[in-house]
């Protein structure tokens, strides 16, 4: 009865490797609100892996940590119908082996997670002084200053918005990072800067995620 429990496929909804995590956003994953773990570093790799149902997540970190035991598992999160998972190391190689480790142990393959799904994406320039005071109220990450133009993105799965916020920190490095909503229905990431800058930003991330292949929803 256990080999047979063991043995059942889950959904793979996300699985992805970000590359070089950048300064604002290793910062924010090492947040308390975010890091239940160990706390990743600028210029270290991250592994991020979406799956239900939720308690599947705990089979992905034992074959994880059993492939590299070096690596940190940061964020171990399970929500009301998902299991979310980051971790993260200084060798690339190393994890994409535990990767494929985890992908072979699930018998799963890359390509059945979820392909992303833009909702919403908007630049809105020269933002008020009161707009600004009540989206800090809220935030994650640093401030949005008024009369700067405000990044917001809305995406399915909700993991999305990890890698769209560090891709668009690595595109556009003068960006403010000031929110990123990571789990739940919905990922959500507010950046902020010049328009310039916003505008080569979601650039960058509807690039990123144009390539990124998967099943339909």
């Amino acid at each position: 009865m256990t080999a047979a429990l063991t043995a059942a496929k889950g959904e793979l909804r996300v699985f992805l490797t970000l590359d070089t995590l950048q300064p604002q956003f290793a910062a924010y994953m090492g947040t308390p609100t975010r890091a239940r773990g160990y706390p990743p570093y600028a210029g270290q790799h991250a592994l991020i892996i979406e799956v239900a149902p939720g308690l599947m997540i705990e089979r992905v970190m034992d074959l994880a940590l059993k492939a590299d035991p070096d690596l940190e598992p940061g964020i171990l999160f399970v929500e009301r119908q998902f299991g979310i998972l980051e971790i993260h190391g200084n060798d690339k190689d190393k994890l994409l082996a535990a990767g494929r480790a985890v992908l072979a142990g699930l018998g799963l393959a890359e390509g059945d997670q979820l392909a992303p799904r833009l909702l919403y994406a908007d630049v809105i320039e020269n933002i008020a002084d009161q707009h600004a005071v009540i989206i800090n109220r809220n935030r994650q990450a640093s401030m949005v200053m008024p009369g700067e133009t405000l990044l917001v993105m809305e995406m399915v799965p909700a993991l999305y918005a990890a890698i769209a916020a560090n891709e668009a920190e690595k595109t556009a490095p003068a960006l403010t990072l000031v929110d990123v909503q990571m789990i739940g229905a919905a990922g959500r990431l507010y950046m902020s800067g010049t328009t310039a800058d916003v505008e080569k930003g979601l650039a960058g991330i509807k690039l990123l995620l144009a390539g990124i292949e998967g099943r339909k929803a």
